[in-house]
């Protein structure tokens, strides 16, 4: 939907105006370093965060409408939705590479279909959220970085980039289009499936070996102690971006189990994603999901089939034994009875995982490249048997195309996939050096790594804003008892009881409080996925470092000391519960804190905490402090936005689309929006075609030849050969 103008807008944080700017090239040459639909704003009457604003409603809305209807289901419609969402990214200067792990991904299925439901799921997403949004799990989401600066800390996520490269695979996994009486083949019989289409899948197959691949192996190039001592899912619960109520009871469940689940990442993700290329399927399904379905759902009659189902199975239990030992080698498990735990320890050093990746990162790049090579031949052999002339003409022009095109991404692939091993990178053909180099601002290919160290190992660090009118009383004082909304604690769920307790340094006072970051000790962590609220997300990341490695922090301060609206609505979007909603602080300031989850005994509190240190001085309006930060980092209001008349319909409809969602919390929004679309999916299937009555037309329309044929074959025991061979073959 729009985003929020507290962000972009011309009295937000980081306006979105000082980013595109003319730099008197020509204009296809500014399109195509700067590839935004963003140039043609002014075109429009609409200023740069107007053009923001339309370009996500515009998404919003073919994404709903790809989910609704078929029609809408065409690869121009991704295509757009995948340039509006690059045109928004590139507002930020197209500055962020990184990580998601989407679970989006996982849900493409790993063989073509014709319509992909998959498909138009994973662009809605796209367009809808702005980054994804954080979930729980039993294993490590998420991504880590350093200070980032300007633009690109608040509009841009790791997660933005693989957004971006999933949702131009969309592009190519969508139909070209669809029939104008496009029905699902009889059951039984395989649909019409064009030559090409198992090459897009075969790429989204390759992004999330990519993904896993690389996550895991970050982990253990980056030295950092949690995961090598298998420990880091004892920090990581509680100080992960944005915690929920599950985190709070993962994180007091036992250390064993921490590391075992840490063993259990390290698998999925570094032994598993090879398997995403086995010859044989149940292998393929078992590393996607993780578990193997009933493998004797069929049992072959005759005996070579038979023959070789048998050595499959054989196979497969090769393949999980050596899993098996593997992670029983490497990280030495042990179950000791009498104490009912499994004992795990890491078995190898830095430099034997070292060599390890250096044997085995090039020989990944060659199995992809024969994985790639067989989906190939599968295609062209599929294009050998189309019939007509017509049809195989066609389908030689989309093979073509699409064959090019994969070959093509999977080459630029490569240079971010070598990343993690440099002498690898080094060893790469110049060609695809200079392929990648020419469309990276394109971000159709990236580096990923998920939680590459894990922070937060001495205490989650948070920075708690306070303001204040004369310097001396900081922040209205509220009362000490838990929140008013908070249903429950932890100790409730649980059903323990317990003294009260508080932290150090908490003297019951209520500072400006976000509505989805830690802050009350007696405030439930929110549940906000599928949303990913953008500064409350980079709150965290200022956290772990000084104000300074997080420049829009100062202009966020700037923005508190003038009081602007925009800007506290992402604070707190219901305005009495700002402390300053009627008068803006004269003076804020701004603490480090460190927060734990509370002990179970512990009454009435989900965190406990300790203060720091002070984290941004205590400044004013007019501070030679703040203006001298504003000015190092280029932020200072050097002149006020031209005004541009709302008279304009766009503007007033935008106007008025803005006014009608700012009361609205955006995860209720999103979770409306998708309970109404899986509403109206479900009616769609209870009203299918065959509920609806059928038409005159239908009613007058000759029955199909197929069911004559049916019925002359019933008639006659003797099958009729030539006549056979006219009906579509059957799937063996």
């Amino acid at each position: 939907m729009c985003p929020p103008t507290g962000l972009y807008g011309p009295e937000g944080i980081l306006p979105a105006r000082r980013t595109l700017r003319p730099q008197g090239k020509s204009r296809w040459q500014q399109l195509w370093e700067t590839p935004t639909l963003l140039w043609e704003a002014p075109l429009l009457g609409l200023d740069t965060a107007q053009g923001l604003e339309l370009l996500s409603l515009l998404g919003t809305l073919l994404a709903l409408g790809a989910l609704l209807t078929r029609q809408l289901r065409h690869l121009l419609v991704y295509l757009l939705l995948w340039a509006t969402y690059l045109s928004v990214y590139q507002a930020s200067g197209g500055c962020a590479t990184g990580t998601l792990a989407s679970s989006s991904l996982q849900a493409l299925p790993p063989s073509p279909q014709p319509v992909p439901l998959q498909t138009h799921s994973l662009c809605f997403l796209t367009a809808l959220l702005p980054a994804g949004g954080p979930g729980v799990s039993l294993f490590p989401v998420g991504s880590s970085l350093d200070g980032e600066e300007g633009l690109c800390a608040i509009f841009s996520p790791h997660r933005d980039s693989l957004l971006l490269e999933t949702g131009f695979l969309a592009v190519l996994v969508a139909p070209l289009g669809l029939p104008p009486n496009h029905k699902q083949a009889p059951q039984g019989r395989p649909g019409r499936v064009s030559p090409h289409e198992g090459l897009p899948f075969w790429l989204v197959r390759w992004l999330l070996f990519r993904l896993m691949f690389a996550s895991g192996v970050v982990k253990l190039t980056s030295r950092c102690p949690a995961w090598w001592g298998l420990t880091a899912l004892t920090y990581h619960y509680e100080t992960q971006c944005l915690p929920t109520p599950a985190a709070w009871f993962a994180h007091h469940l036992p250390v064993w189990l921490h590391k075992l689940s840490v063993v259990a990442t390290f698998l999925i993700e570094i032994a598993v994603p090879p398997l995403f290329f086995a010859p044989v399927r149940r292998l393929r399904l078992a590393a996607f999901y993780s578990q193997v379905a009933d493998p004797w759902l069929s049992w072959p009659a005759a005996w070579p089939k038979a023959l070789l189902a048998v050595l499959t199975l054989l196979l497969e239990l090769a393949v999980y034994g050596l899993l098996t030992y593997g992670v029983v080698h490497c990280f030495g498990l042990e179950v000791d009875w009498e104490q009912h735990v499994v004992r795990s320890r890491t078995n190898f050093t830095f430099h034997q995982f070292s060599q390890w990746l250096k044997t085995v990162t090039l020989p990944t790049m060659w199995l992809g490249a024969a994985s790639l090579a067989w989906e190939l031949l599968t295609a062209l052999w599929r294009w050998v048997q189309v019939r007509g002339l017509l049809q195989k003409l066609c389908a030689a022009v989309q093979l073509s195309i699409f064959g090019t095109a994969t070959v093509a991404l999977f080459m630029i692939s490569l240079v971010p996939y070598s990343y993690m091993e440099p002498s690898s990178h080094g060893r790469l053909w110049t060609g695809a050096h200079r392929l990648f180099g020419t469309v990276e601002h394109l971000q159709l290919a990236n580096s990923y790594g998920l939680f590459r160290r894990m922070t937060g190992l001495g205490g989650r660090p948070e920075v708690v804003l306070e303001g204040s009118y004369d310097g001396l009383q900081w922040t209205v004082r509220a009362p000490s008892g838990p929140c008013p909304g908070c249903l429950a604690t932890p100790q409730a769920w649980v059903g323990r009881e317990g003294g009260a307790s508080r932290a150090e340094g908490d003297s019951a006072r209520q500072e400006i409080e976000f509505m989805y970051k830690p802050g009350n000790l007696s405030r439930p962590p929110p549940i906000v996925v599928p949303h990913q609220p953008r500064l409350d997300w980079q709150m965290w990341f200022a956290a772990l470092g000084p104000h300074t490695h997080s420049p829009w922090f100062s202009s966020l301060v700037l923005r508190l000391l003038q009081g602007k609206e925009p800007v506290i609505r992402l604070i707190q979007n219901h305005t009495p519960g700002y402390p300053f909603h009627k008068q803006p602080p004269t003076y804020v300031r701004a603490q480090r804190y460190k927060y734990w989850f509370s002990h179970p005994w512990e009454q009435g509190q989900w965190w406990r905490r300790q203060w720091v240190e002070e984290f941004f001085p205590s400044v004013s309006l007019g501070d030679p402090t703040l203006d001298m930060l504003l000015r190092q980092f280029g932020l200072q209001d050097r002149s006020p936005p031209r005004a541009r008349g709302s008279s304009n319909t766009l503007t007033q409809v935008l106007h008025w689309v803005r006014k009608q969602l700012s009361p609205l919390e955006a995860p209720a929004l999103l979770w409306g929006l998708l309970g109404a679309v899986g509403a109206i999916k479900v009616m769609q299937a209870l009203l299918g075609p065959q509920a609806l009555p059928r038409t005159k037309e239908e009613k007058h329309k000759p029955a199909p030849q197929e069911d004559s044929v049916a019925a002359s074959k019933q008639a006659s025991p003797a099958p009729n050969i030539s006549s056979s061979s006219q009906t579509p073959r059957q799937k063996k």
